[in-house]
């Protein structure tokens, strides 16, 4: 398989028709290699327009929504980075390319170790993969100028948009099946948010993800 075509491929068809237009998001999208990251036996649809189920459970994004994401949280190279569900490691590899640093929290230790793999080999090194519950945020190193996590969240929890700086970013997929979209949130103020819906998707929640609340009537 020619990568180098089909990666050229991916961005013109699929990338750039889902509104990422940010040169240097699609340089990222060249420079990083996503078939070193995706497992061995899904290396042929490294480049497809879909999901790809990963070890434990969890999927890599589609190619386009890890693209719409990365250029919507807008990530400078002074940022202080949060991502939540290393997974494979590619997007925390997308982020690092950007930002001054990376704190990537993955629940599956083999998983972190998979991530952990993919990173070396792509010679990324301001990527520290901690191995705990992000459900609701890493506290122990905010406050953060981005956070971006990597599955989907019913609600979006208080205390992890807490941990955003003001001005800072923070883009998830909220929702539950059928009904999920990807949305970006701007802290303005100590106690303020504006929040954009950007597109509708539907993927796979994180792991112990905060559930919405139930009422009783």
């Amino acid at each position: 398989m020619d990568f180098e075509q089909a990666r050229f491929n991916m961005i013109e068809q699929q990338i750039r028709p889902w509104e990422v237009l940010d040169p240097e998001v699609l340089g990222l999208l060249s420079q990083v290699k996503r078939e070193e990251f995706v497992p061995e036996g899904s290396k042929l649809l490294a480049f497809a327009d879909v999901e790809l189920p990963l070890a434990n459970g969890s999927t890599m994004l589609e190619p386009k929504v890890e693209a719409r994401l990365l250029q919507e949280a807008g990530v400078k190279p002074s940022d202080k980075v949060l991502e939540i569900g290393a997974g494979s490691g590619y997007m925390a590899a997308l982020l690092a390319a950007r930002a001054a640093s990376v704190t990537s929290v993955e629940i599956d230790g083999a998983q972190l170790e998979v991530a952990r793999q993919n990173l070396a080999r792509a010679g990324i090194g301001n990527v520290n993969l901690v191995k705990g519950d992000g459900a609701r945020g890493w506290p122990s190193g905010a406050p953060y100028d981005v956070i971006v996590v990597s599955a989907s969240l019913p609600v979006l929890p208080a205390d992890m948009l807490q941990q955003l700086k003001v001005g800072g970013r923070l883009v998830a997929i909220v929702g539950e099946a059928p009904a999920m979209e990807a949305q970006l949130v701007v802290r303005t103020g100590d106690a303020t948010f504006n929040t954009v819906n950007l597109f509708e998707t539907v993927t796979a929640p994180l792991k112990n993800a905060v559930q919405r609340e139930q009422f009783v009537f």
